[in-house]
């Protein structure tokens, strides 16, 4: 059943997490839980929808082996989001503050792969430099580091993806906060998410 705050389309939630990569590995229960923030990167499948995301993880940090024992983890993504003030909205007097976002929640099952190292790594880049800058540039430094990493899929399971961003609001409002909100990044994706 779809929901006003739903994505209005697959592809939406590709392009969040393409924007805001730093997202939260979550896993085990309540007596063991670990979180570690990762740049992901979101893989697709023909009609958009996220099917892995694709990261390495510190072979130090201890979320690491836990995974491998569970491979079950929970990651959110956090878009753009801001307060929402009513001095913003004069066309309406009685209007109330709200809080405005995009957010994911995935959860997926983890299966780590060194042999993916060097992917996870030129992937990350290409996506965040562009072809400014290539591991390779590190030269030795490089493959003594490599080694400290292992690189991994997430297969996505469920997503979960609420994006609260004015959809509610009458014409006049909407366009009073997309115009006056400071943080123009969020408008942009209020106008994007404006069915």
């Amino acid at each position: 059943m779809s929901n006003l705050f739903d994505p209005s389309k697959a592809s939406d939630v590709a392009d969040l997490v393409k924007a805001f990569p730093l997202c939260w590995v979550i896993s085990g229960d309540a007596g063991n839980r670990h979180g570690t923030p990762l740049p992901l990167l979101p893989e697709t499948d023909g009609e958009g929808n996220v099917c892995s995301l694709f990261g390495h993880m510190a072979r130090s940090n201890r979320q690491q082996a836990a995974l491998e024992a569970d491979p079950r983890a929970s990651i959110l993504c956090m878009g753009p989001q801001g307060y929402v003030s009513p001095g913003l909205v004069s066309s309406n007097l009685t209007w109330g503050p709200t809080w405005n976002y995009a957010v994911v929640r995935f959860e997926t099952e983890v299966r780590f792969d060194a042999a993916e190292n060097d992917a996870a790594l030129s992937s990350l880049a290409e996506a965040l430099e562009g072809d400014a800058w290539t591991p390779d540039r590190m030269g030795d430094r490089y493959e003594k580091l490599k080694p400290r990493i292992v690189a991994f899929h997430a297969r996505v399971l469920e997503t979960h993806a609420r994006f609260k961003l004015g959809q509610d609001e009458n014409d006049t409002v909407f366009a009073e906060i997309v115009e006056g909100h400071p943080n123009r990044e969020l408008a942009d994706w209020m106008r994007r998410a404006r069915k």
